[in-house]
């Protein structure tokens, strides 16, 4: 054998994967057709997070005077893409030189070119044959083609998208999900006449009805227009519009080869430990159509490492959390209202919103709240949702309290520092054991 395992993809699955690999002493080798750090780091989470970035900062500085910031003209005001672009660059050369460097430090072996399945425990890469006891497929996933005929040259996908120097005017953004959400504000913060055509009936399905009906009010706000994609996409007329981005959703990108592990819709059906159809070949992250998100894709590559170490505890997949990064953000985990009502389980909803938070208040960002989802009976805590502008920071305290089954009693009595944006938490809990203090 020529290694312990091989890896193929580089991104968020499978760097992280070899990089525990390495730690622990598995003879270890990474497959990379393009850059390392994959999609996430190179065209889609890090460079969209940075450009929304520069958009929301964009969009703040019209409140500049109330800050008592004095001098700024808002008519004068632009907003420069290649520069956002420039700057979004520079982030990503940094994390991935740094996971490049992580990689070697943990004696990783990286290898150009493109990986072929050729049998159990067989990899071909441009004609070069490889051996492993284990093999982890990473490969990822890329949205599905348009719905409708388009010229090639209008198509915009997020691998193009961030790395233009510009951006047309008028722009039809396809699909749905958290990408979706995030490009069509992404393009309205910068002034762009945004148009988002829905594959689905919410924009983002996987959210409780309550967060959904908040984005679209919030695209209402904004001025960006919706279309029903269940209308019929014969009704859009492509020629309106000076650029698409593709926003649909994806499918997995699977590895050449004669070994063919089962899949469905594209995606590789894997058991509870991501093991595939083929004992010893693994595939984590979007190859397997479980989850969109990068951290579920890390925690996937870490429990397929783990069950080849002899280490058999499975991974919560209904505790990964949802996020997106809109302006204000969104968060959740658990379980939604309509979930717990399909299944008949009873609940009780409890929140407090962000114009009642001090910091909230100071930052200027009281547009938000944070709602508890909780069994009424002992308190346990069901689901969390978050609107504000740090959601995806804060989601993570929830997911603290529900790895350990928390109550709502053990929410209400966790001390919060004072002025801070989590004190909601402590806002909410206390209402849910009936003790609010500023309700």
């Amino acid at each position: 054998m020529d290694y312990d395992l091989i890896i193929i993809g580089a991104g968020p699955a499978g760097y992280v994967a070899a990089i525990r690999a390495g730690q622990a002493g598995l003879k270890t080798a990474i497959i990379e057709k393009k850059n390392v750090g994959g999609m996430c780091l190179n065209w889609g989470c890090i460079p969209s997070k940075a450009m929304l970035e520069s958009a929301k900062y964009f969009s703040r500085l019209s409140m500049a005077s109330d800050f008592g910031v004095e001098g700024l003209d808002p008519k004068k005001l632009s907003f420069s893409w290649e520069k956002g672009v420039k700057r979004s660059e520079r982030i990503v050369r940094r994390l991935t030189k740094g996971v490049e460097f992580l990689l070697k430090k943990n004696n990783v072996e990286i290898i150009a070119g493109t990986a072929s399945l050729e049998g159990e425990g067989t990899v071909v890469v441009d004609n070069r044959n490889l051996s492993a006891k284990n093999i982890i497929i990473a490969t990822g996933s890329y949205p599905r083609p348009l719905p409708f005929k388009v010229h090639e040259k209008k198509i915009l996908n997020l691998e193009n998208l961030f790395s233009m120097k510009e951006i047309p005017q008028k722009l039809l953004v396809v699909g749905e999900g958290p990408v979706a959400a995030e490009v069509s504000q992404l393009l309205a913060l910068i002034g762009r006449d945004v148009t988002l055509v829905k594959t689905a009936d919410k924009v983002f399905p996987a959210l409780d009805d309550y967060l959904n009906t908040y984005i679209t009010r919030r695209f209402e706000t904004m001025k960006i227009k919706v279309i029903e994609g269940s209308q019929g996409f014969d009704s859009v007329n492509v020629g309106d519009y000076e650029g698409i981005v593709n926003c649909m959703l994806r499918k997995g990108i699977r590895p050449t080869g004669s070994l063919k592990p089962d899949t469905d819709d594209s995606f590789y059906v894997t058991d509870e430990h991501f093991m595939t159809s083929v004992k010893g070949v693994y595939a984590v992250g979007d190859v397997n159509g479980r989850s969109i998100y990068a951290h579920a894709a890390s925690a996937q590559a870490l429990a397929a490492v783990n069950h080849i170490l002899g280490i058999t505890e499975t991974m919560e997949t209904e505790r990964v959390p949802l996020t997106i990064y809109t302006d204000p953000e969104i968060a959740q985990i658990g379980r939604t209202e309509q979930q717990l009502t399909a299944d008949g389980v009873e609940y009780k909803v409890n929140e407090f919103p962000l114009s009642a938070n001090g910091k909230a208040l100071t930052e200027g960002n009281p547009e938000g709240i944070l709602r508890i989802i909780s069994e009424p009976k002992y308190g346990e805590v069901l689901g969390v949702q978050i609107i504000s502008h740090n959601a995806t920071d804060m989601i993570s305290e929830a997911a603290a309290y529900m790895a350990v089954e928390s109550t709502v009693f053990d929410v209400a009595r966790t001390m919060h520092a004072h002025p801070t944006i989590s004190e909601v938490f402590l806002e909410a809990g206390s209402d849910a054991v009936g003790t609010p203090v500023h309700k």
